[in-house]
């Protein structure tokens, strides 16, 4: 084998990290990669995942760019695998495949209430506020009181969203549609839950000190939720994150409320038990218990039950992926069931119940599908250096493709009248949205539809 063709499915941070981590390893193998994504524009999550208002994500998207920008890299976007591309033409045409296809649906809450009108998943709110083409232009922004369920960073950029001065949002690139949404909330008060203690918390420093710097919101916390075991007390002096956001919370609590006109509430020890109807099918209140730590950092109930009025919530309670055509999921953990990135497959014999135990050749996973929702931009990388070494040294079982040019799939995307845009047409897009940002006073606003997308990517 003297050259690698490899496709890869997800054009987010893991499938460029992937591309880029193979393109620079030692092998005996020249390497041609093709990298596909169901939307537009490239970058994933990191594009349409992300609050605009993270500054840091921009340095994130700058180094992504710069490896796609190389020019040893083809990019195909607008290509729906499953639907525009199947395995089958996969085998056809590369001698392996990544998925990168990243977990982009909201887990499950398993509480009475979860599915009542005003009920949302936090990963379609993200999807809407960052201008995702495939969601609606409008959301229902109706309530004055909102809960938002989950002690993560999802959970704090939702949060921070909803109760943020939309005037403050417009150095960013939020769409104008959205902009145009959250300047019309009457949102006063927005409840954040979570079951255990504020040194248990999920959140980053960073993303944590930015609620505490939102202009007219007022930080609410309380003090019944600082009295702290002997398990949090360590968890404190031994973890230099816990004892930033520790020191964080602590300033917070010394702060005068009640001037600013939104507040932000943070209810710690509380499990949710149930969403109330307001009788008419929507959402109404929710109720939950109060939880108390265990001497060994976990919660136990209290059987004191609360409850709170609210007009709307929001399921921040983790990611789940999405199954693909032809390969194969795990249904309970929600991503492509892997050894090191290499997939696996049941045993035939064995039925629908059986072990995923046999390896399916020339077929590799990374990042969030992979591994499933948890872990950074790091995490990432290094997820995708343990693929990539076993790609490399599963040589003798890659794939044999019956047309391996490189010709060979643009004509297939073409006889099927795939719209595809290359990174030609990225550019074309992202100098078209700076643009518009800068006639705007902006730095940028985003393109929503995608044929408006694509039009713009194909230079018509």
């Amino acid at each position: 084998m003297t050259k690698l063709r490899l496709a890869i499915v997800g054009a987010g941070p893991a499938g460029i990290y992937a591309a880029d981590i193979l393109l620079k390893a030692e092998r005996k193998f020249e390497v041609s990669i093709d990298l596909f994504d169901h939307l537009p524009a490239p970058y994933g999550l990191v594009r349409y995942g992300v609050a605009p208002d993270h500054p840091r994500i921009k340095g994130i998207i700058t180094a992504l760019r710069d490896v796609l920008d190389r020019g040893d890299i083809r990019v195909f976007g607008n290509v729906r695998f499953g639907i525009d591309l199947t395995i089958d033409d996969l085998k056809k045409h590369y001698n392996a495949v990544i998925f990168a296809t990243g977990a982009v649906r909201d887990a499950d809450l398993l509480i009475p209430g979860a599915d009542l009108v005003g009920s949302y998943g936090a990963a379609e709110f993200v999807s809407w506020f960052d201008g995702h083409p495939d969601f609606p232009r409008t959301w229902p922004l109706e309530a004055r009181e909102i809960a938002v369920i989950g002690n993560g960073n999802v959970a704090l950029d939702v949060s921070r969203m909803l109760i943020k001065h939309a005037a403050d949002l417009l150095p960013t690139e939020i769409p104008g549609n959205v902009y145009d949404g959250l300047a019309a909330s009457p949102v006063t008060d927005v409840h954040v839950f979570g079951r255990r203690g504020p040194t248990s918390v999920k959140f980053t420093p960073l993303e944590l000190r930015e609620i505490g710097e939102l202009n007219d919101v007022d930080i609410i916390v309380h003090e019944e939720d600082f009295d702290y075991d002997d398990a949090a007390r360590a968890a404190v002096a031994g973890n230099k994150q816990v004892f930033v956001i520790d020191k964080v919370m602590t300033a917070w609590r010394k702060r005068e409320v009640g001037a600013a006109s939104r507040r932000l509430h943070l209810h710690f020890f509380a499990k949710p038990l149930e969403i109330l109807d307001d009788g008419h099918g929507r959402v109404g209140g929710i109720r939950w218990e109060r939880t108390a730590p265990d001497g060994e950092g976990g919660v136990v109930g209290t059987g004191e039950i609360r409850e709170l009025p609210i007009q709307a919530l929001y399921r921040a309670v983790g990611y789940f992926g999405s199954p693909l055509p032809g390969v194969p999921f795990d249904k309970k953990r929600g991503i492509i069931p892997n050894r090191e990135g290499q997939v696996l497959r049941r045993d035939p014999s064995a039925g629908s119940g059986g072990l995923f135990n046999q390896q399916m050749y020339g077929v590799y996973a990374t990042g969030w599908i992979k591994r499933g929702p948890v872990g950074l931009i790091g995490h990432t990388k290094s997820d995708a250096m343990e693929t990539i070494k076993h790609l490399i040294n599963d040589a003798g079982n890659w794939w044999r493709p019956e047309a391996p040019e490189e010709d060979a799939i643009v004509a297939l995307l073409d006889s099927r009248g795939i719209r595809y845009t290359g990174l030609d047409g990225w550019h074309n897009l992202d100098q078209h949205e700076l643009a518009l940002g800068e006639a705007a006073g902006r730095v940028r606003i985003k393109v929503v539809p995608r044929d408006e997308m694509v039009d713009i990517s194909l230079g018509r």
